[in-house]
């Protein structure tokens, strides 16, 4: 082959090393944007479609009287999400995320300082693997934060779920407490909730039948007195757990299965209480926060009264494009795939339910 004088003939191998330094070029200068873009906002670009998380509740749009997902692709992101939680300041909010049917249950806390939110994170206090943590609580007053875990209470105890707090001093969040008897027994506790006088409302199941029913227990001079299983008001349909009880103790909201109004599955149901302590009808609180989707057992409101969270398995009914792997991969990693999420809503809801209550 005769060569041209002063002319740089490539083979195939050289052509195919130049564009490997290309690519091996760009994807270095890619990288580093990316990172510089992370560096300079604290978060993921594109993590809920904003690169910086600004404002109340994450900077999401506030609702009104219709449900909202919360925070989509931060904190309701198409695995299982559910329970809220925020402190009385609203710098800090938790939840839980679970995987393997709730074999893997942790909670999340995501933090605002200097105006801005961190990216939600397995909160400090629960990350071993070992044992689950679910069910955040706030207490009225804002310091402590009740959950529940199947932690050992000592070294000599085998573990079962008991609930659990952790109280905030100085800025600093305390080694988890076990509330210890007569709350806690050798049986299952769950959903703690509490008044601004101290009373805990959570769930128990029963030492013989272990059917599940919402109990009580008073808190005077500091100790909690013998747990009380509330009345069939409260307790309703063919199985009921994970009451919510208001600061005031004036409402009740119960997940509860087997009503005759139900929209299908676990429904949220609220029962009023007046100044003698009497409960009224349970009332089904409507297609704005109940739906024909199984899953909807965890809800709180959030310590100023202003607004609902709760938890629903809600999902997309019409796909918009054919079945491929992508589409699959997108289903998995985006909300209202089926899996539980975290919804919220104005507080007026209650309002309004209340002049619809009906004690007998």
């Amino acid at each position: 082959m005769k060569k041209t004088p002063g002319l740089i003939i490539l083979n195939k191998l050289e052509i195919l090393r130049t564009k490997r330094l290309f690519n091996q070029l760009f994807f270095l200068m890619f990288m580093i944007s990316f990172f510089w873009l992370i560096s300079c906002n604290g978060h993921t670009p594109g993590i809920g479609g904003r690169t910086e998380l600004i404002g109340d509740y994450l900077g999401e749009a506030i609702p009104s009287d219709t449900a909202l997902i919360f925070a989509p692709g931060l904190v309701s992101t198409g695995l299982n999400e559910r329970d809220f939680a925020i402190t009385r300041d609203g710098n800090e909010i938790f939840f839980s995320r679970d995987a393997g049917d709730y074999r893997y249950t942790t909670i999340f806390h995501s933090q605002r300082t200097d105006g801005k939110w961190s990216r939600p994170e397995v909160f400090e206090l629960f990350r071993d693997a070992r044992y689950k943590y679910l069910e955040p609580h706030m207490s009225p007053e804002g310091n402590r934060l009740y959950f529940i875990s199947n932690m050992p209470a000592d070294s000599s105890s085998i573990g079962n779920e008991d609930i659990w707090y952790t109280e905030l001093t100085d800025g600093k969040w305390s080694r988890p407490v076990n509330i210890g008897f007569p709350v806690n027994t050798a049986l299952k506790e769950y959903f703690p909730s509490l008044t601004a006088g101290g009373t805990i409302y959570y769930t128990h199941p029963d030492s013989i039948t272990h059917e599940e029913f919402i109990y009580r227990s008073r808190r005077i001079n500091g100790i909690y007195q013998k747990p009380e299983r509330l009345g069939p008001e409260v307790n309703i349909g063919r199985a009921r757990y994970n009451a919510f009880i208001a600061p005031d103790e004036s409402f009740i909201i119960v997940p509860a299965y087997g009503m005759a109004d139900s929209y299908g599955g676990t429904d949220y149901y609220i029962v009023f209480r007046d100044t003698t302590d009497r409960w009224s009808k349970a009332l089904n609180m409507g297609d704005e926060i109940n739906s024909r989707n199984p899953e909807e057992w965890s809800a709180a409101l959030t310590t100023d009264g202003k607004f609902l969270f709760f938890m629903s398995s809600r999902m997309d009914e019409s796909p918009s494009s054919e079945y491929s792997e992508e589409f699959f991969n997108k289903l998995h990693l985006s909300p209202r795939n089926g899996n539980t999420d975290i919804y919220w809503i104005s507080s007026s809801v209650i309002e309004k339910l209340r002049s619809q209550a009906v004690f007998e």
